[in-house]
């Protein structure tokens, strides 16, 4: 009998973390390991962002924080949703955390009561599913394909919902497709949740500036349903913050102040320094989050018409993040050295061990007919993955 509790083992192993984790042992090896399996800007963040660090603990910002965030920050991205998004909340109503990972976990558990349903367009970001089994919910999910660009419908989203139903949860731009709703999009799916006052909505905008079709559009802009919505943010995106650990919701005054209670028995509050790194960050406007954005733009165009040559692909032209999300289904079946291509997680490891490439497979985003490659590396380790990857994939007979 197994000491650990049916939590844990009902809980999956992050797919991305899992194949990051093969290709560094690979790389161990003395293998020329290429990644893109990580959601992880290769940028560095930027250096007036780590000087206001060092200055942070120069000046001993290093004692605990309160849990939801220094006044200094909250208020910041206060201001940050009024002056980028038109959105107006209080300072009491942002909670900050230990990376947006830790929002979407505290939003979840305070929103979802055990066995309450929880409908998820796929695909979805790996994690949504399983914060679900942790607050004991059942995800109900919407399928969506490649040829609707992985974005729901109004009439989808009505047939989804029943009187068991309490959160929605979405990106946009979304993980792992790069779909981005514009807000016409946005508005058909708003008239369906004011027919459904009992379903609250995460809106996970983590990649709200890694978009290349103009400005961003948050569900949270429609009044008639803002109340409900819990917008999901953070700065390791935007600022090539990955590893300080930043995150924060947005929400009505009743959220906020369960997730600031939830928060509070779990970690406290998020680390001090990274607080004033994120205070500056916001403080110092957009000029280095629009050349990132730039930088991704132009990697796109490069790996779509890399990846478009290759045949058995299908792809579609993603209009933010940086992923694409190919369906490729017609590689299934096919064989090279013995090894039988069942599906994409098989695709996945098989272009690890015999092009050298770190990729996703699509079952943890739920749907299994397609890999994620993220495009969040230099142009010519871009180049030459791409290369591998139709060569590999060359040799499935």
């Amino acid at each position: 009998m197994s000491a650990l509790s049916n939590r844990i083992n009902n809980l999956s192993e992050s797919q991305t973390i899992k194949m990051a984790k093969m290709g560094r042992e690979l790389a161990a090896k003395g293998v020329d390991v290429i990644s893109l399996s990580f959601g992880e800007p290769d940028f560095h963040t930027p250096e007036y962002v780590k000087d206001a660090a060092k200055q942070a603990m120069d000046d001993n910002f290093t004692y605990y924080t309160p849990v939801a965030g220094y006044p200094e920050l909250r208020k910041s991205i206060v201001a940050k949703l009024k002056n980028e998004n038109g959105l107006d909340y209080d300072m009491s109503q942002i909670v900050v955390s230990t990376g947006a990972k830790q929002a979407i976990a505290n939003a979840v558990l305070c929103l979802v009561n055990p066995g309450e349903e929880v409908i998820i367009p796929t695909p979805y970001w790996v994690s949504y599913s399983e914060v679900v089994k942790l607050a004991e919910g059942e995800s109900v999910f919407i399928n969506t394909t490649v040829e609707q660009n992985f974005k729901i419908t109004p009439e989808q989203l009505e047939a989804a919902i029943t009187p068991n139903s309490k959160l929605f949860m979405f990106s946009s731009p979304c993980n792992p497709t790069g779909s981005v709703y514009s807000k016409e999009e946005l508005a058909g799916l708003a008239k369906v949740f004011e027919r459904h006052p009992h379903v609250y909505i995460l809106s996970d905008e983590i990649y709200e500036h890694i978009n290349f079709i103009g400005g961003h559009e948050s569900i949270a802009q429609f009044d008639s349903i803002k109340d409900r919505v819990v917008i999901i943010n953070g700065f390791s995106k935007a600022y090539a913050m990955t590893g300080w650990r930043i995150g924060y919701t947005a929400s009505n005054s009743e959220i906020a102040a369960a997730c600031d209670k939830m928060q509070g028995q779990i970690t406290s509050g998020t680390c001090s320094i990274t607080q004033r790194a994120g205070t500056a960050a916001y403080q110092g406007g957009l000029e280095s989050v629009h050349e990132m954005r730039d930088a991704f733009k132009r990697r796109r165009g490069l790996v779509y018409d890399l990846l478009t040559k290759i045949d058995g692909i299908k792809a579609n032209l993603p209009d933010g993040a940086f992923y694409f999300f190919p369906n490729v289904t017609s590689f299934f079946g096919k064989s090279y050295n013995g090894k039988t291509i069942k599906d994409a997680d098989d695709l996945s490891i098989y272009l690890l061990e015999e092009g050298h490439v770190a990729t996703v497979g699509g079952d943890s985003f739920g749907d299994p007919k397609s890999i994620r490659i993220s495009y969040a590396a230099a142009d010519d380790k871009l180049v030459e993955a791409l290369k591998r990857i139709s060569e590999a994939l060359g040799k499935l007979k």
